[in-house]
């Protein structure tokens, strides 16, 4: 009877042993692309807990750059709000807490606001914000902005030299549309003579360039640009965040330390040629 019951635990073991082997492995995956408390040097896989989103975050981010570079600055010059209905508004960002959260430590270092997490690239980041901490999401009544891009033009954001393509006039057409609806959306010409104004000019800075018949270039009106003004031994060194901009260079704020930054934002509110 006693060798009888050794028998059936020997099977019993046997049996258990994958499943055994399974919880091993799996107990020692690593996290890919996060650093190593101690050392920070160690790569390791974060083990996955992935939920989809229909959204482009990268997409998302060319139209939030779009928005704030080349349309808040006359926004805010007009001192005019936008309605939480203004699918433009940060409020309808699903990305937007998220986004803000990141901290770039240096060239080869990023952190995460939320959990202080370290990893070396960007979108090791993102991959760890889908991972643990996707119930930050913005999705209190927000959208993708990343369905707004054909109107933003978020492919000239992405790429600052884009390639020559083949103009679809279905598509412009398409993205033309887009673009003026958010404009009656977001400054409705009646509301106020500033939001007439603002109106106008997001037609003639977004709207004017989706045509196949040689029309402006997207974001003809400007855009804000940062000139940093360094002095050193006497001499002065400017260089800049960003493309100049057209005219009507205007001071908006001041930052004294060590050298002396100048924040210059192109305001041209013509809307006439």
């Amino acid at each position: 009877m006693r060798c009888r019951l050794k028998s059936l635990t020997w099977v019993s073991f046997l049996l258990l042993l994958p499943l055994l082997s399974v919880v091993t492995v799996s107990s020692s995956n690593s996290h890919e692309g996060v650093q190593e408390p101690e050392t920070g040097r160690t790569l390791k896989q974060e083990q996955t807990h992935f939920h989809e989103v229909h959204c482009s975050r990268e997409r998302s981010r060319a139209a939030r750059k779009a928005i704030e570079e080349y349309l808040m600055p006359f926004v805010e010059k007009e001192r005019y709000k936008l309605s939480t209905k203004c699918r433009l508004h940060p409020d309808n960002d699903l990305f937007r807490d998220q986004e803000q959260h990141k901290i770039h430590v240096d060239f080869n270092e990023w952190q995460c606001g939320y959990c202080k997490k370290r990893f070396y690239a960007e979108k090791y980041l993102d991959k760890h914000f889908d991972n643990r901490h996707y119930n930050l999401l913005n999705t209190n009544g927000s959208k993708c902005l990343a369905d707004l891009c054909g109107a933003l033009h978020c492919d000239l954001v992405m790429d600052s030299q884009p390639r020559k393509a083949k103009c679809n006039p279905a598509a412009a057409m398409r993205n033309r549309h887009l673009c003026e609806s958010l404009a009656d959306n977001c400054f409705p010409a009646s509301e106020s003579p500033s939001a007439g104004r603002l109106r106008e000019f997001f037609l003639r800075q977004f709207c004017d360039a989706h045509t196949c018949s040689g029309g402006p270039k997207p974001f003809s009106k400007g855009k804000r640009v940062m000139l940093i003004i360094t002095w050193e031994n006497g001499s002065a060194f400017i260089s800049s965040s960003g493309l100049a901009p057209e005219k009507n260079w205007t001071v908006e704020s001041w930052d004294i330390q060590n050298n002396i930054c100048l924040l210059i934002q192109s305001l041209d509110f013509s809307t006439t040629g």
